[in-house]
């Protein structure tokens, strides 16, 4: 897949693929366990997984098969948090999203700023016709960045991570292409 124009930019932020530069900011959002309360894996242990993330995403935006843009605050160059598009159905012009925003960015409109800009390229430039999130129930930040979005929630799916020994549910939600539009 085409993934257009990059990067992506917002009034404070700069959408970008993530780079070799970005691996300790990234560190220190994947790392953490508050950050990752909701994750579908543990908290990084060590620098080299954020090289292995790095590599891989690039990899994969190489073959068109996802998107991970870091969040650069365009205000000090920071990467705050990750974005991304993924699992792509290009027959369904459908693909997930997800998120992560390192803790001391947490309640001051980034990731919204973000999500905005991301869903925005994606039924646009990308064409998609729907947009799926996967969220842990209990998150209900994210869920709340979701309805904020006019994500709806379609279902749950009990049981379906273990995660550290920790079994949760998945929150299914779902966005399309015509109700993003009838509300931009």
């Amino acid at each position: 897949m085409d993934f257009g124009p990059l990067p992506l930019l917002t009034p404070r932020l700069r959408l970008r693929p993530v780079q070799a530069g970005d691996a300790a900011d990234l560190y220190a959002i994947f790392s953490d366990p508050q950050t990752l309360r909701y994750w579908s894996s543990p908290p990084w242990t060590t620098l080299d997984q954020a090289h292995e993330m790095i590599a891989g995403d690039e990899a994969a935006l190489a073959a068109g098969e996802a998107l991970r843009l870091g969040l650069e605050r365009r205000e000090d160059d920071r990467v705050i948090g990750v974005c991304s598009l993924f699992s792509f159905s290009r027959q369904n012009r459908r693909a997930e999203i997800g998120y992560a925003l390192a803790r001391d960015a947490w309640g001051q409109g980034w990731m919204d700023e973000a999500l905005r800009a991301l869903v925005t390229h994606a039924f646009g430039p990308l064409g998609l016709h729907r947009l799926e999130a996967d969220i842990d129930p209990r998150n209900s930040a994210s869920a709340r960045s979701l309805q904020r979005l006019g994500f709806q929630e379609e279902g749950r799916l009990r049981e379906r991570w273990i995660v550290a020994g920790e079994v949760s549910d998945s929150g299914l939600w779902g966005l399309l292409a015509r109700d993003w539009a009838a509300r931009s």
